[in-house]
């Protein structure tokens, strides 16, 4: 067994990071410390737990131009778009940081002559983050800021893909001046981290990715009472109505669908539109997709950089090539894209018409730049379509009539519903998904229920 993680660069297939993993013996004093710590951490004050954290914050977006770079680097993304997750990852933070102390505050409840009653929300102990690479610092802020405000102490493991992202956290919460052991990160194997999870010095995981890697969380932390926050896979729908402003759909439908080389769990990976408008919707969406320019990531032009490996591509291609053998048509030609080659993570993208749910580009989580285009006769037809699949993270509608979109959406299966937008995670909103989405929630005051128990304090005060 390897005992180094290579973070293998998609760019240009070099080795961009190396790192030894964590051994036995550093874990376990890793979980020792952050135990140590957390006893005092618990019971500083909400206030200096929040100076703490925004001097944090501030810390790390002093850096943002030299991390936005090694977000690019690590796994892809043109370097265009990345100062973006710095701007997410500030507005995600500091909302979790404003709202902890009426989240966490105590809970009243009526009053009884005599007695003094009310539940307090007490930390958890030491949270166990699971980070994955395509977000790498949104998906890890949900939980790591939210978790060390409500007085845990935190122990990241991060993607081999994205190693310094672990250490990029580390450096602000020092910068910070956090006491020693309230915050760690370990480079570990997956045999270690499913060793993690089953020990008793973990309180609660908070693991993103995917839904093989979600049972494998349960799995490991079956033998024990602790909570586990999933956030899984997605095959998130697009419905386009008739009343739509269709310039308006057409550039967000396809962003969403094609942002971050459709590596995102909740992009667009699914589209109905209206019989009146779908060919004026599939000929604008087309003309959008051909525009992209698909190249190094590093170069400013670029937008739309390689998938995160060479097998991530085939399997996209995989599927593409499987439902154009069954039926479907491609509309773009991959031939226009000069940068797209075989057995490398360079994919152009696609869009296919004539698809249905038979198909695995519309049954299977694609995770590529590639989405299928459905027509729909009514509302009824695209909410049986949209609910039609074992995901359930995000689902939009596009129309300009608010009520109906509230009434479709109290009928669609999914964790969050937009109206005219997508792809998009708002901070004072609940994070979650159904079914093979996963389970729990992040963000907003609810994502702090998860991360602390409820104690009840119940006082006679008149005897």
């Amino acid at each position: 067994m390897s005992k180094t993680l290579k973070c293998i660069s998609p760019i240009d297939g070099s080795v961009f990071v190396e790192r030894p993993l964590a051994g036995d013996g550093e874990i376990e004093t890793a979980l020792i410390l952050a135990r140590k710590a957390q006893g005092a951490w618990r019971n500083t004050a909400i206030a200096r737990r929040q100076e703490l954290l925004a001097k944090a914050v501030d810390a790390f977006v002093a850096k943002g131009t030299d991390i936005a770079e090694e977000i690019t680097q690590q796994m892809g993304r043109p370097i265009a778009y990345t100062p973006g997750e710095i701007r997410g990852f500030e507005e995600r933070a500091r909302h979790m940081i404003a709202i902890a102390p009426e989240a966490l505050s105590d809970i009243a409840v009526e009053p009884k002559a005599g007695f003094t009653r009310f539940i307090r929300r007490d930390p958890l102990g030491v949270v166990f983050v699971v980070a994955p690479w395509n977000y790498p610092y949104l998906t890890a802020v949900n939980a790591v800021v939210p978790a060390l405000m409500a007085g845990n102490a935190v122990i990241l493991k991060h993607s081999h893909q994205t190693p310094l992202c672990a250490e990029r956290f580390a450096e602000a919460f020092q910068a910070a001046g956090l006491p020693e052991g309230v915050f760690q990160f370990l480079h570990m194997s997956h045999e270690a981290t499913a060793k993690l999870i089953a020990h008793d010095g973990i309180d609660f995981v908070s693991f993103t990715g995917s839904v093989p890697g979600g049972h494998a969380v349960q799995e490991a932390a079956a033998k024990r009472f602790i909570g586990a926050g999933l956030e899984l896979g997605g095959k998130d729908p697009a419905y386009v109505r008739a009343d739509a402003k269709l310039d308006h759909a057409i550039e967000n439908v396809v962003d969403g669908a094609f942002y971050n080389s459709g590596q995102s769990c909740c992009g667009i990976e699914r589209i109905y539109v209206d019989a009146k408008v779908y060919d004026a919707f599939v000929e604008g969406a087309a003309a959008l997709v051909r525009k992209y320019v698909l190249g190094n990531p590093l170069d400013k032009a670029t937008t739309l950089g390689p998938m995160v490996r060479a097998s991530a591509a085939d399997f996209v291609r995989g599927q593409v090539r499987d439902a154009v053998a069954a039926g479907a048509k491609a509309l773009i030609d991959t031939k226009a894209f000069a940068a797209d080659k075989a057995g490398t993570p360079y994919l152009a993208p696609q869009v296919l018409v004539g698809v249905d749910h038979g198909m695995r580009v519309m049954s299977e989580e694609t995770f590529g730049p590639a989405v299928g285009i459905v027509k729909v006769k009514s509302d009824e037809e695209a909410i049986a379509l949209m609910n039609d699949s074992d995901y359930g993270l995000t689902a939009s509608i596009w129309t300009t009539d608010e009520e109906a979109a509230l009434s479709i959406g109290d009928r669609v299966e999914t964790g969050t519903w937009f109206m005219n937008r997508c792809d998009y995670l708002d901070p004072a909103l609940a994070w979650t998904g159904v079914k093979d989405s996963g389970r729990g929630c992040s963000l907003s005051r609810i994502g702090y229920e998860q991360l602390t128990r409820p104690k009840s304090f119940h006082l006679r005060t008149a005897i």
